[in-house]
């Protein structure tokens, strides 16, 4: 294992878990973010650079000796258009340049199976046309378009498209679901919950960028979708989450060309912190091909997407009284509800 690290986004729910497993394997770490870093069981175990991955001169004292990077700053969906381009792509493009001038070996990129759009058939493997939704979508795209470029340049660049991860401290959308569900409420959904929908433990997400970090460069040197193996229908994966909370609920779902119109015109008005990311992909199918990363690189995922839900639920229930209420356009503080904090009453 490469003895030298830095994980950008480091205060990020992503971060934080990259930075714990490294500090308990011993490596030298160094993080970087925009947001201090609040984590009290890895306070003074890693080397922390407050500052803009933008600016490429605390990037380049954080890549003094540095031999791993681990990329995964990002402006989420809620930023605004320009936010996220200037963060997510020029942001990639310094990370990029600096690591290659301070001669790290590996920067490895945490893309998103958002590049994938809305797809048509499944399961999506790495080959399928490149077609975002909204901004962090195409944002997405063009980021790995700067790591082609880095890798033609002769830097070893690994991508991970991974899918929607979650696991103890993730909040966002999932901290409003499991608010709902430990409220006793049923959980509404787009459309009628038929089709299979798949998500990622965070712990199988940070497997991953370990088995990649070791691989051979010819192996690693590529792209590779992330995902569970093992996961249902949007409804019935749902559905054993209410069951373990043991309120007796259960999965509500609604016509698509009922909620939809509504939640994109909430979503321009800004009342709603559900993106169009979120909604146009929720009542359909979603899932890709993890062969690649399981065949080349030996990784294997070791839970499902219901235990996702159910494990991210179990770590909500016994924090909530402390978890800090945010802006939501950071998985490390619970978004504003909005107008949802309203219809949830009728649920």
């Amino acid at each position: 294992m490469t003895d030298n690290w830095l994980v950008t986004g480091a205060s990020g729910f992503l971060g934080y878990h990259v930075c714990r497993r490294l500090v308990e394997q011993g490596i030298a770490v160094r993080g970087i973010d925009i947001a201090p870093f609040q984590y009290d069981d890895l306070a003074g175990a890693i080397e922390f650079f407050q500052g803009d991955i933008r600016d490429s001169k605390v990037l380049a004292e954080a890549m003094k000796g540095v031999t791993v990077v681990m990329h995964g700053a990002a402006a989420l969906p809620l930023a605004s258009g320009e936010e996220i381009i200037s963060t997510n792509v020029e942001g990639t493009r310094v990370v990029l340049e600096q690591a290659n001038k301070a001669g790290c070996e590996r920067v490895i990129f945490i893309s998103s199976t958002s590049v994938y759009g809305i797809p048509e058939t499944h399961p999506v493997d790495e080959t399928y046309p490149l077609v975002g939704v909204g901004p962090y979508g195409e944002s997405k795209i063009a980021a790995e378009e700067v790591c082609g470029d880095y890798r033609r340049r002769g830097l070893c660049v690994p991508v991970l498209r991974p899918k929607s991860f979650a696991g103890p401290k993730r909040l966002g959308v999932f901290q409003i679901l499991c608010e709902w569900v430990s409220e006793g409420r049923n959980i509404p959904i787009v459309g009628m919950g038929r089709n299979r929908y798949q998500l990622l433990h965070v712990d199988d997400l940070v497997d991953a960028i370990l088995s990649v970090s070791v691989a051979p460069s010819q192996v690693a040197n590529d792209v590779f979708n992330i995902g569970a193996t093992e996961f249902q229908s949007m409804k019935e994966d749902l559905q054993v989450l209410l069951d373990y909370a043991g309120h007796g609920k259960a999965v509500i779902g609604i016509p698509s060309r009922v909620v939809i119109p509504v939640l994109k015109a909430l979503e321009r008005l800004h009342p709603s912190p559900l993106s169009e990311w979120i909604y146009e992909t929720a009542d359909k199918d979603h899932y890709v091909s993890v062969e690649k990363a399981r065949r080349l690189l030996g990784w294997q995922p070791r839970r499902s997407t219901a235990d996702v839900w159910v494990e991210t639920f179990k770590w909500y229930v016994t924090e909530a009284a402390s978890i800090p209420v945010g802006t939501g356009v950071s998985h490390r503080v619970a978004w504003k509800q909005g107008a949802l904090r309203a219809v949830k009453f009728f649920f």
